[in-house]
């Protein structure tokens, strides 16, 4: 859980941008972050992320707010810059409380749909593998089954579509830790797609034909980040104490990616079945 302390900062500035906000109401804010878009501001990206734009955003519903005296929010949650999808903000410190003590519980309803490579055994699975820093690579973080290093981390898995070379699957989360989902994917062998730290972008699966690897090419131009969306985001409301759910569409660019890998696994069963 993030505190109201480094989200309202000195370094937070609030920036006009556009913001497809879900629901909204004195308590929480849902949003349905674009692809892209850093969550919150650090050493690299000091400005231009999500937390600018909703201090902009709550500047704006009260034109005596400034910097200064902003609305205290906190982020409860985070997802990577180049993952869609929807979050959840808390606007009180009831709201804070109440989310962070649901994330720790692990009773916060997280939903995520992603292209994987190969073709998974089983049609559903759990993945219960701790997550830490990489011991060589700082950058990354992998897995550690044995829970030597790291922390608990826990991700329900089910194959939605099957393309041959690449699978559709919806991943569930028990518990939210960094690059969860591209971590323990991988360490089942089944990197996301085009997920260029943890070996995606490349090719995994497939054939040796030069047709295959302009198709392959191809996905990666349409999609050209790994294939991750957070859908679906449910939770207890903090005031209503009522359990409220909100799901989104998968983006553009992944319908594409998706579309062209099912028009690719038809042609293929065609030609064998011919």
């Amino acid at each position: 859980m993030y505190s109201d302390k480094e989200v309202r900062g000195e370094e937070i500035v609030p920036e006009p941008m556009p913001l497809s906000i879900v629901f909204e109401d004195n308590e929480i804010l849902i949003v349905n972050k674009p692809v892209g878009l850093v969550v919150h501001p650090a050493s690299g990206n000091p400005k231009g992320t999500l937390i600018n734009g909703i201090a902009y955003h709550l500047q704006q519903q009260n034109s005596k707010l400034n910097e200064e005296n902003l609305p205290r929010f906190g982020l409860v949650h985070r997802i990577d810059k180049n993952t869609s999808g929807l979050m959840v903000l808390a606007k009180t410190e009831k709201a804070v409380t109440s989310l962070a003590k649901q994330f720790f519980d692990h009773s916060v309803h997280r939903q995520y749909i992603a292209l994987v490579w190969g073709d998974p055994t089983n049609e559903s699975g759990t993945i219960a593998a701790n997550i830490g820093r990489h011991k060589r690579f700082r950058k990354i973080f992998d897995a550690y089954p044995d829970g030597e290093h790291g922390k608990e981390a826990i991700t329900h898995y089910k194959v939605l579509e099957r393309f041959g070379y690449v699978s559709l699957v919806q991943c569930e989360l028990e518990t939210g830790r960094t690059h969860q989902i591209r971590v323990h994917m991988k360490h089942i062998g089944h990197p996301l797609f085009n997920d260029e730290l943890y070996g995606g972008d490349k090719i995994i699966k497939g054939t040796i034909f030069t047709k295959y690897k302009q198709f392959v090419e191809n996905c990666f131009s349409i999609c050209p980040r790994h294939a991750l969306h957070a859908k679906t985001i449910g939770f207890i409301h903090p005031r209503t104490r009522r359990e409220i759910k909100f799901e989104s569409e998968i983006p553009e660019d992944m319908t594409k990616l998706i579309e062209k890998w099912r028009g690719y696994s038809v042609s293929v069963t065609k030609k064998t079945s011919s």
